[in-house]
């Protein structure tokens, strides 16, 4: 993960269900650990749809077969120039 903000959010994920676990959080630690893992799942969706956007597939004899959805997103993007 090279995702700066990632890097910052998933440690303090992991503190606070270690705490859980443990001894319990108060209802301050559930707000956080709430917006914490929202703020996480919407970085994972940007990162994976921006994943999916870059890519390019082929079939077995070597022919593009990338989806059109995908190729109309990466054409609007600048990333095509077919």
């Amino acid at each position: 993960m090279t995702d700066s903000v990632m890097k910052e959010i998933v440690p303090r994920i992991n503190e606070l269900a270690k705490k859980a676990k443990e001894v319990g959080l108060t209802e301050v630690e559930k707000v956080e650990q709430s917006k914490l893992r929202k703020r996480y799942l919407e970085r994972f969706k940007e990162n994976f749809r921006s994943q999916i956007e870059m890519m390019k597939v082929y079939d077995k004899e070597g022919h593009e077969v990338t989806p059109g959805k995908v190729k109309k997103i990466q054409r609007k993007k600048g990333l095509r120039d077919d």
